[in-house]
């Protein structure tokens, strides 16, 4: 091993050193764009800046003295713990990274029966709105939700717009819960999501929201939501919201989406905006309740 950073360039060659150097600078900036606008870019900052301080105070500084051994003992072990505490603290966004590398455009085919699910869900996402009566629509991809449709009620039928809003239609039994929807069938209503985590998104957002954005952070699934106070329609994608979608455009962006490559995570500026679109919708529920 290389007790001094100096021995890790003296005696190479100039050119391999570089494409060295340059490997790990890439390594570097796609692992700090991966985790910007997330609250790992935080902690990301803070190892980074501890782990530059420990190898100069004990590596450099303390090079050839005997009074650092214990230190270097320390720092030795300190390394594998950090490698350790690195996958655990970074196991949300590292689960992100696994699985848009897993489903890249390459394997996300266009199937030929999404369009008769677009159909069906913009049919019935338009008279949910409409009438005010909230639903959470959550259309799969290459990552199946088993786990998630066990826990709900089976139903493995036809998708159908009439049968999305007699399931959404106030006080049925499921209509307070996500739908789930596989190829051209709705496998499973009532179904808990996962909820986003705190912080992720604005304090006064809604729980149909929250679990949208929780659901497609885990998963490629799209997620269609319609706002039970302002009939509002929102599309969830990859940790990220669409808000006040226009009922008449919801079936060409759903098909946009469908045949686009997800988009990455979304930026600080991305999260100031989603808030202001919540303040927005506060607003306007208070003008409708006055």
């Amino acid at each position: 091993m290389f007790s001094n950073p100096i021995q890790l360039i003296r005696g190479q060659e100039l050119l391999q050193v570089v494409i060295e150097m340059a490997v790990i600078w890439v390594c570097v900036f796609a692992a700090f764009r991966f985790l910007r606008g997330t609250r790992g870019a935080g902690i990301f900052k803070g190892f980074a800046i501890l782990f530059i301080l420990l190898t100069l105070v004990i590596r450099v500084l303390g090079q050839g003295h005997t009074a650092f051994e214990r230190l270097n003992f320390i720092y030795d072990q300190f390394l594998g713990l950090l490698a350790i505490a690195v996958i655990v603290i970074f196991q949300p966004e590292l689960r992100q990274a696994m699985i848009r590398l897993s489903h890249a455009r390459q394997f996300r085919g266009y199937r030929s029966h999404i369009r008769e699910v677009i159909g069906a869900v913009s049919e019935a996402v338009e008279f949910l709105s409409k009438n005010q009566f909230g639903a959470l629509i959550a259309i799969e991809r290459s990552i199946k939700l088993g786990g998630l449709v066990e826990a709900g009620q089976a139903l493995d039928a036809r998708v159908s717009s009439r049968l999305l809003e007699s399931i959404f239609w106030p006080n049925s039994p499921l209509h307070d819960l996500g739908v789930v929807i596989r190829d051209n069938r709705i496998v499973a209503a009532g179904v808990q999501f996962p909820l986003a985590e705190e912080g992720v998104l604005p304090a006064r957002t809604g729980s149909r929201h929250r679990a949208a954005v929780g659901l497609t952070m885990e998963t490629d699934c799209l997620v269609v939501i319609v706002s039970e106070e302002t009939g509002a329609i929102s599309i969830a994608e990859q940790g990220r919201l669409s808000y006040d979608v226009p009922r008449e455009l919801l079936g060409d962006m759903l098909a946009e989406r469908f045949s686009a490559p997800p988009p990455p995570p979304p930026t600080p500026g991305e999260q100031e905006e989603n808030e202001a679109a919540v303040e927005e919708d506060d607003r306007a529920n208070r003008q409708n309740a006055a």
